[in-house]
């Protein structure tokens, strides 16, 4: 195609989008991407994305046959996700594109390994169908909203918005926490389904490092007495539960200030409409 052309093309792709017309800025930027010196979809962070979603997807070919080959390749996808955005920020190739499609990667890969889980625990189905609602719907509901206000990342958060997600968020440890956490706890039930001989541990001897008024309790005898009869899934997945189950929270407040954040953004254009209007 002769420049000249391109370049008509280009101006008149940006017009329609000053005038507002429908697709016109869509086109725009379309061509702005065909035509830039450099190319976003080959940033380092992306392409740890990229590899991420290969690893995930192997992990799914070997999950129902091969737990070992499985649980290594979807724990090395899960760590690639804290290397992405040092990348990015080291490099600073931090981008939208990035930023979606590390979403979109951490949804799809824990929501196939939940759907695995109604197999394997069919009495719990609907528990695991649940889940894999709330994490897609809190995280596009607040994704969406951040778009709306013009936040430059659904990553960033304020106290006045919410202590817990601005706590969540703003912390990298405790952001790494949660996730990991999270994935381990469901990765512990993967396991329990393969791994169910009994360890045989006998804590007795470290009871030494409990206070003594939680040695007399009832839960402290019960772990003692039940814990040799635990395979070491259980036991990790117990510890991780906690995580996990606060993980849910914090969806469910991700969920809730994003929904109020948009009635709020609604009320704000209604608002506008009517005092045009008068």
């Amino acid at each position: 195609m002769p420049r000249n052309t391109r370049n008509s093309k280009s101006t008149a792709a940006d017009v329609a989008a000053a005038n507002g017309a429908p697709g016109g800025k869509t086109d725009s930027l379309l061509q702005r991407a065909n035509e830039a010196d450099e190319n976003v979809f080959l940033f380092v962070p992306n392409l740890i994305g990229y590899a991420r979603v290969v690893l995930a997807a192997l992990s799914l070919y070997f999950m129902k046959g091969n737990p070992k080959v499985c649980t290594l390749l979807y724990g090395v996808s899960c760590l690639l996700d804290a290397f992405d955005g040092m990348a990015a920020r080291a490099l600073g190739q931090s981008t939208k594109f990035g930023a979606v499609l590390d979403m979109v990667t951490d949804r799809c890969t824990t929501a196939c390994l939940l759907c695995f889980l109604t197999a394997a625990y069919p009495r719990c189905a609907v528990i695991f169908q649940g889940l894999i609602t709330l994490d897609f719907s809190s995280h596009y509901i607040h994704m969406y909203s951040s778009l709306v206000t013009g936040s430059a990342s659904h990553k960033i958060v304020t106290s006045e918005t919410s202590k817990i997600l601005w706590y969540y968020y703003n912390d990298s440890r405790t952001l790494f926490m949660f996730c990991a956490g999270n994935e381990l706890f469901f990765v512990c039930l993967y396991l329990m389904d393969f791994y169910k001989r009994p360890l045989g541990l006998d804590i007795e001897p470290l009871l030494f490092l409990f206070p003594s008024a939680l040695k007399a309790s009832p839960w402290i005898s019960y772990v003692v007495k039940e814990t040799p009869q635990l395979s070491w899934p259980q036991i990790v997945g117990t510890i991780t539960f906690p995580i996990c189950a606060a993980k849910q929270i914090i969806n469910c407040v991700q969920f809730w200030k994003a929904a109020k954040v948009l009635v709020g953004k609604d009320l704000e254009e209604r608002q506008k409409k009517r005092t045009k209007s008068l």
